[in-house]
């Protein structure tokens, strides 16, 4: 059993953004202190002798780097104890602009900590404001130049667009302020909103209004453009990177590939099922310290779910899915598993096949949950 990666979640945050749905509560030291002995129970439960071997680890939230000092060196040890680091390709800690001092990003780097994404949205402090966020353009330089001066110069930006009142004419311009970084790696998500968020509220209300769906299509064009234009190659749906510098950790989830997923609210992989924590905090607690266990959810993964899921996940890559890569897996050909869907999509201009593999045409990447439904396999 090989597990590829480790997902581990610190679900605190000093404000929440208006259009947030994951797991996330206010920081309070007193409950990130219960918290991180809760985690440090659920990966000793995991990785209990032998440090594991994985080629990545992403510590997300939440703001992972919300916490004191103190707490995220206990957090940077626990996993330095059960994982082995020097071994680990890719060790990615998001953070929120603003949050890193000078003593947090050295204590990141000297615990082998490689890459940095950092949830910048917007470069528009008004637009920050309107979406709950608590940085301001002037932190992101900041800590931007921080991290280069210790050496993490492994930067990733998260970008949002068809965010409320948000024009094409402002998401360019911070198209143009985010690649004055020469990062090399580059997310950008359209605004999604969800059940449990203000901006959902809001939506009910009726007073909140997204952009036509013409103008975000064109956010979208216009954000494929303009990084291609600067050597910033689109490898999946929502990211882009120079070459050689694609999220490893993502690439794990698309490439359907077995992670743990540790912490509250938290999804993992495992060979034969998918594991969902649980996500309110004092019950996550309570479970993890007395078992290490606190799963909420166990669902079995078959052959039938695999081939699905190769198809739903491969497919947002740009290179698309490996017909030699499935039929290794699953010992059967994509066109004997999904012999009518393939044929009808190529038909739409909406699945591409050449050199070996099938993807997504720019029509398709539009319509991809559209295309995705195709794959799914009657029982």
């Amino acid at each position: 059993m090989t597990i590829s990666s480790a997902y581990i979640h610190i679900p605190f945050c000093q404000q929440i953004c208006h259009y947030c749905d994951f797991t996330k509560f206010f920081y309070n030291e007193r409950l990130a202190d219960e918290y991180l002995d809760a985690l440090y129970q659920e990966i000793h439960a995991y990785i209990p002798g032998e440090k594991a071997k994985v080629r990545t680890i992403f510590v997300g939230g939440g703001t992972p780097t919300v916490v004191t000092l103190n707490q995220l060196e206990k957090l940077l040890s626990m996993i330095d104890e059960h994982f082995d680091i020097p071994a680990c390709e890719e060790y990615t800690f998001e953070a929120n602009p603003g949050d890193l001092d000078f003593e947090k990003v050295k204590l990141l780097k000297a615990f082998g900590v490689n890459r940095i994404s950092l949830g910048v949205q917007v470069f528009d402090d008004d637009m920050l404001e309107k979406i709950g966020r608590v940085h301001r353009v002037k932190d992101v330089y900041t800590n931007v130049d921080r991290l280069i001066q210790a050496g993490l110069t492994n930067i990733s930006i998260d970008l949002m667009y068809a965010l409320p009142g948000q024009t094409v004419g402002a998401f360019e311009e911070t198209i143009d302020e985010a690649l004055q970084f020469g990062l090399p790696h580059y997310s950008s998500y359209s605004l999604q909103i969800e059940p449990k968020t203000v901006f959902y509220q809001r939506y009910k209300k009726g007073t909140l209004v997204k952009p036509p769906e013409d103008d975000e299509a064109e956010m979208y064009e216009l954000l494929q453009r303009k990084l291609a234009s600067q050597g910033i190659d689109q490898y999946e749906i929502s990211n882009f990177a120079k070459p050689g510098f694609e999220s490893k950790h993502n690439l794990t989830y698309w490439n359907n590939e077995y992670y743990y997923g540790i912490g509250a609210g938290s999804h993992g992989y495992m060979p034969g099922k998918r594991t969902i924590n649980i996500r309110p905090l004092p019950a996550y607690v309570k479970q993890a310290m007395a078992n290490g266990r606190p799963i909420l959810h166990e669902e079995p993964v078959g052959l039938k779910e695999q081939m699905e899921e190769e198809m739903f996940l491969g497919l947002r890559k740009v290179s698309g899915v490996s017909l030699a890569r499935f039929e290794a897996k699953y010992f059967r050909t994509i066109d004997e598993v999904f012999k009518d869907a393939v044929p009808a999509l190529k038909q739409r201009g909406l699945l591409a096949e050449g050199d070996g593999f099938l993807w997504l045409t720019d029509k398709g990447k539009i319509l991809g949950n559209e295309v995705f439904q195709e794959f799914l396999l009657d029982s």
